[in-house]
């Protein structure tokens, strides 16, 4: 008996961790107060250069509000987490709420997004509108034509779903369409093996794996010759979207699974 249990204590002992364990702990990237690990990248801007504050945090929430212009003019805004990623899971609830800025498209509309596997932002031109990454799409109901939340955008990049390239710039998950003014939660999952999992309020939507930058992509281009020619994505930085509609973001947290 006591060779069984020694043996079991021993197996128990040398178990891989799961998820929630110390080792894969979720830890938060948000302090509800400040934009303390976050920088800033607007189109037409430097990096770090946020004039009319489109992002700020009020009320515990992390924001993405153009209320410092009078109509959208192409400022594509992103704020990037410092430390870059590979495998992992984010999780965080977002909230669309009010009205688009005049002059945007009508695809703008109640349209946010957490960019992963992105290029760092001091690598971007100055007026480029997007990171080269990933991007699971957030979006409201409040749009011309109502769309799911938690889909695939593919910037600069492409994936795989069953084996087979992706064929649009954008891939709708099975979702629920959401209404705009709620808290949704957002879970994103990178496995080791490099397989993609989209999580909307706990339920997995989408499914994917194998992401690539896309050498035919005139932003891609840049980042390929930095990469010496390799074209697989296996990490990156992470970034929240500002597209001209307020957003925002709450409980934001992050488990490394490297």
């Amino acid at each position: 008996m006591k060779a069984i249990l020694l043996l079991a204590a021993l197996a128990v002992a040398s178990a891989p961790a799961s998820p929630e364990t110390p080792k894969h702990s979720w830890k938060s990237i948000f302090d509800g107060k400040t934009l303390a690990g976050w920088t800033p990248k607007i189109a037409g801007y430097a990096v770090g250069e946020d004039p009319r504050h489109i992002f700020r945090v009020e009320n515990g929430a992390l924001r993405a509000e153009h209320d410092g212009y009078e109509k959208f003019e192409g400022q594509f805004a992103h704020i990037f987490w410092k430390t870059p990623v590979s495998a992992f899971r984010i999780r965080f609830e977002y909230r669309i709420f009010g009205k688009m800025l005049p002059g945007g498209q009508p695809w703008q509309h109640s349209n946010s997004g957490l960019m992963f596997f992105s290029q760092a932002p001091e690598t971007m031109e100055r007026d480029q509108s997007f990171p080269v990454s990933l991007e699971a799409q957030l979006l409201g109901a409040d749009r011309p034509t109502p769309e799911p939340t938690g889909n695939l955008c593919t910037p600069g990049t492409n994936v795989l779903f069953d084996g087979k390239p992706a064929i649009k710039h954008c891939t709708l998950s099975s979702s629920p369409i959401l209404p705009n003014g709620r808290w949704i939660r957002a879970e994103v999952e990178v496995a080791r093996d490099g397989t993609i999992t989209h999580f909307i309020e706990g339920k997995p939507v989408l499914r994917y794996s194998n992401p690539v930058l896309d050498p035919a992509d005139p932003s891609a281009k840049p980042v390929i010759e930095r990469a010496g020619g390799r074209l697989e994505l296996t990490g990156g930085y992470l970034a929240l979207q500002g597209e001209g509609h307020p957003v925002e973001f709450r409980k934001i947290e992050l488990m490394t699974l490297d």
